[in-house]
């Protein structure tokens, strides 16, 4: 009697157990879903997919995320932290001049914003903080990110770079709702030619920053 060879229909489950085994499931669910949201956008993602395009079992990401809401929220994490650690090494940069750090600061913030449009809407737009759905997770990454443009507010008003006059927090919202909105122009289309940021951002500076 010939023994008949038992062929495993069944990769995705040796790959997600195999997954599993490392730990790493979760930040590869997150990468690759990361890449279908700069591909395809919001409407183009959902659990399903992912695990199709992972290639796990289509039950694999839910031990994770609960619904597309908290793999969105984990997206937007992923943004927030990335960016953080961009203006982190900005204001590092010992060698350059508040102003100078301060121009680095929005070029870096409009560029990144330009080059992960989708990401960049994610992160502050309607999709979760309308419906208030962010989860913990995200709000720890999310707020600190703004609170320490304002803790650099303060310390761009003590070095006299900034009007120390006006209250921190109605100042660093100003500013960064400026810097936001150059970055909404031209991911809208509206200020569709790149060329004009650096001037723009130039013009912010010189309206934001005394000659310092």
């Amino acid at each position: 009697m010939t023994r008949v060879k038992t062929v495993d229909t069944k990769p995705e489950t040796k790959l997600e157990k195999n997954t599993y085994h490392h730990g790493d499931l979760r930040s590869s669910l997150v990468d690759a879903a990361s890449n279908m949201l700069k591909e395809g956008g919001i409407d183009g993602l959902s659990l399903r997919k992912l695990a199709d395009k992972v290639g796990v079992s289509r039950t694999a990401p839910y031990h994770h995320f609960k619904d597309k809401n908290e793999l969105l929220c984990a997206i937007a994490e992923g943004g927030f932290s990335r960016w953080q650690q961009d203006a982190t090494a900005i204001f590092n940069q010992h060698d350059l001049s508040p102003r100078e750090k301060y121009r680095q600061f929005i070029q870096g913030y409009i560029a990144y914003a330009a080059d992960n449009p989708e990401l960049y809407d994610l992160m502050f737009g309607r999709t979760i903080w309308k419906q208030n759905t962010a989860t913990q997770s995200l709000r720890d990454v999310a707020y600190p990110s703004f609170h320490q443009q304002v803790t650099m507010t303060r310390q761009w008003q003590q070095q006299g770079l900034m009007p120390a006059g006006e209250d921190t927090l109605r100042l660093a919202q100003v500013t960064w709702g400026t810097i936001h909105g150059i970055a909404r122009l031209l991911i809208d289309g509206i200020y569709a030619d790149r060329s004009h940021i650096d001037e723009m951002c130039d013009c912010a500076v010189n309206l934001f920053c005394s000659e310092h």
